[in-house]
């Protein structure tokens, strides 16, 4: 009978494998200010150099309840990409989703990042120092509540303070 020989290279933990995202990069973005404008741009471009990118319309199912599969891509991502634009507080959907980047990649110990682009807004817009996101942000406590707004705004805060790009004002 052959024994079996182990070496400590071909063991590893389930924390040493290095985990398998299925999306290289997630868009969020506010559909009516970028979606036909610079978030399909970069889309596109992105696919073309070989980046997986998550972008609703093209990777969300018909019959699909929309919010479970958007944070399963959230899950499933390793760079996530906000596009803060005139409107995207005035989103719930954006503001859950820069919350849950948030808590993502507080946990991910380094695996997972935040790249915000701050299209035609500044980031003091977005850390709530201008009127823009502060008024957009109180519109939607009847529905989801103080303590979920303060989360969201936490996050907003944090992302913002963030290097991205600062694309006010350019094509």
């Amino acid at each position: 009978m052959k024994k079996r020989r182990r070496s400590s290279e071909a063991i590893q933990s389930v924390e040493d494998v290095p985990p398998v995202y299925e999306y290289d990069v997630f868009l969020s973005f506010r559909g009516p200010d970028t979606r036909s404008t610079f978030t399909d741009c970069l889309y596109h471009r992105l696919r073309d150099v070989g980046v997986n990118v998550f972008l609703d319309n093209e990777e969300l199912r018909v019959g699909k309840e929309i919010s479970g599969e958007l944070l399963k891509a959230l899950d499933k991502s390793q760079i996530y990409i906000p596009i803060f634009s005139q409107d995207y507080a005035t989103s719930s959907w954006c503001l859950r989703e820069v919350a849950y980047m948030v808590e993502q990649t507080s946990n991910s110990d380094g695996k997972k990042e935040i790249l915000p682009i701050f299209y035609d807004v500044n980031p003091d817009d977005v850390k709530l120092k201008s009127e823009l996101y502060k008024k957009a942000i109180p519109e939607h406590e009847k529905k989801f509540g103080s303590d979920e707004l303060k989360r969201w705004e936490a996050a907003l805060v944090k992302v913002a303070g963030l290097r991205g790009w600062d694309l006010k004002g350019k094509g």
